[in-house]
This record gives structure tokens, C-alpha cells and sequence, in this order.
């Protein structure tokens, strides 16, 4: 019999059933895909209409912000692309990073639920210690530690400069991206 200090305590440990590793995968590659539905269309990423340089450093910085709020998906997907670019003279490193990358997404950032393994609920933290030391190891052993880094600086580059010189003033047309983004705010209380 579980004592009542047993079963709140468990009450409490969990907020959701736990459910098995294969569903957890399905779920993160569902999430996965609807990250994707985020993505701006990419001739209004690509625009050169919205292109000028800004009035002030203020104005550049406040610029930058909302680029990347807006277009999120987008530079995600650019630096990951020029990560991936630097990484094409070694196709096997190519393959085993993108395996990696793959991981951390399935099983890191999209998974909503808890992960159970034969059974055991296993902990974020030793996810996350899992994913690190497996990401150290590979970056060790395939040695593309430097073109890694390069190929980020250079999405990263490509992003602030976007960022910098495309205009975000017709940015949030939509009523829905503005709430969604909390540009505007609808209240139900009426007097």
C-alpha cells in the first residue's frame, strides 16, 4: 500500500503520463513539423523592397530585434544551412553532426512529454548530459570543431546583416501575427 506522502509526492513529480521513448519521438517530430509552419515566406524574407539602412544605432538595434522575432524560423534555417555548408568537405562529419543535430531536436527541444526508458522516467538533465557529452564527442572525433564555428559566425553574419537592413515598418500587417506576437492586446472584460 502507497502511504498518502508517497502518492503526492508522485502526483506532484508528474504533470503528464509518461509515455514510451518511440512516442516521445513521434510527438517531437510531430512538433517538429509544425515548427516548420513558423517559417515566413521566403520571397518576403528575400525582399529587396523593405531594404535601407537605419536612422540611428537605437533604430538598428530595435530593428534587429524585431527581424529576428519575425523571421525566427527563417535565420534559424539559414544558420543551420551555413552550418551544414561548412561541414560538406567531410561528408561522414556531415552525416554524424546532422545525426547529432537531429537528436537535440527530437529529443530536446521539441519533446513535450517525459521520457521513459524500460520503465524509468528519465530526467531533462540527464538528457541534456546525454546530448552534451555525445555533441563533445563527436565534435572531438571528427575534428570539425573550427568549420562548425566558421560556418555558424557566417549564418550568424548573414543574420544580422538581414536583421540590420530590412525594414521591419510593414512587418505585422495581420491582426493575428500582431496578438500572437503581443503587439495588441484584446480584452474580454467589457464594462
Amino acid at each position: 500500500m502507497v502511504s498518502p506522502a508517497t502518492a503526492s509526492a508522485t502526483v506532484a513529480t508528474y504533470t503528464t503520463i509518461p509515455i514510451s521513448g518511440a512516442d516521445v519521438i513521434s510527438r517531437s517530430i510531430q512538433n517538429f513539423t509544425a515548427s516548420f509552419s513558423r517559417c515566413r515566406p521566403w520571397p518576403e524574407f528575400l525582399s529587396t523592397s523593405d531594404i535601407d539602412l537605419p536612422s540611428s544605432l537605437t533604430a538598428a538595434t530595435l530593428r534587429i530585434q524585431k527581424n529576428v522575432k519575425y523571421f525566427f524560423a527563417n535565420y534559424a534555417i539559414v544558420v543551420s544551412t551555413c552550418a551544414a555548408v561548412s561541414l560538406i568537405a567531410s561528408p561522414v562529419a556531415l552525416i554524424v553532426v546532422g545525426f547529432l543535430f537531429a537528436l537535440w531536436l527530437v529529443l530536446y527541444f521539441f519533446r513535450e512529454d517525459p521520457m521513459v526508458i524500460m520503465g524509468r522516467h528519465v530526467s531533462d538533465w540527464v538528457v541534456i548530459v546525454g546530448l552534451v557529452l555525445g555533441s563533445a564527442a563527436v565534435i572531438w572525433f571528427t575534428g570539425v570543431l573550427t568549420n562548425l564555428l566558421i560556418g555558424i559566425s557566417v549564418g550568424l553574419l548573414v543574420m544580422a546583416v538581414h536583421g540590420l537592413l530590412r525594414n521591419p515598418e510593414e512587418l505585422f500587417l495581420d491582426e493575428n501575427d500582431a496578438v500572437s506576437n503581443a503587439l495588441c492586446y484584446y480584452s474580454t472584460f467589457t464594462p
